[in-house]
């Protein structure tokens, strides 16, 4: 039986390959993606923990749930415009190198 730690433990991995991914990765898409799985992994524990935290009729509380699905939406909206700005750049710089990027002014 898959009990929480399991997930946890899923969640600690996936959040430690996202910051791994941050921190050792140049590329603007990379880091982007790499948040968007830190992301992933704070939502993934936030549903374990609904799922394992039962209330006092004995049924799931469900409140996480609704919160990842919010956080889901606002992370959609966040990748439109991480990915606008990212093009913007690139138009602008022909790379996506964060080391050739030292400031925002065209």
């Amino acid at each position: 039986m898959i009990t929480l730690g399991d997930y946890l433990m899923v969640s600690g991995i996936l959040f430690a390959i996202g910051f791994a991914g941050v921190m050792l990765r140049r590329n603007l898409i990379i880091i982007l993606m790499s948040l968007e799985l830190m992301l992933n992994a704070a939502n993934l524990s936030l549903v374990a923990f609904s799922r394992f935290r039962v209330n006092s009729i004995g049924l799931p509380d469900y409140n996480a749930q609704v919160f990842v699905f919010f956080i889901i939406t606002v992370a959609a909206a966040e990748i439109a415009v991480g990915l606008a700005i990212i093009v913007a750049l690139y138009r602008a710089r022909q790379t996506t190198d964060v080391s050739q990027i030292s400031q925002l002014k065209f």
